[in-house]
């Protein structure tokens, strides 16, 4: 059938636990980069200067990944379980955002 379950999951440390820099995706549980992401999306306002001087600061990538990995974020069911109102306003943010965009592309209005 292909891989071993074992080679799948990616390396594993002694006792056959993944290494916190690993995490994956599909991983049960939220990492502290994850979590720390939902709690600056929750305050990032408090920061002094813009939103994406802050992000590097924090996080020390771009805008643009920042945004990505985001995006990945609030669609697995742990972020959801760790902060539903935080989740949920942002999945409700992203799709107006797409839905604006697909509009200007077609050349309508959404008033």
């Amino acid at each position: 059938m292909g891989r071993s379950a074992t080679a799948a999951r990616g390396p594993q440390l002694e006792g056959g636990t993944q290494p916190p820099a690993e995490l994956h995706a599909a991983d049960p549980v939220l990492s502290d980069r994850d979590q720390a992401m939902l709690e600056f999306e929750r305050q990032w306002w408090k920061f002094a200067g813009s939103k994406e001087e802050a992000i590097r600061q924090k996080f020390e990538m771009s805008g643009t990944r920042y945004f990505q990995i985001l995006n990945d974020l609030i669609d697995r069911p742990e972020a959801l379980a760790a902060d539903p109102l935080l989740v949920k306003r942002l999945r409700r943010m992203r799709s107006s955002r797409q839905k604006a965009r697909a509009a200007r592309n077609l050349g309508m209005r959404l008033d």
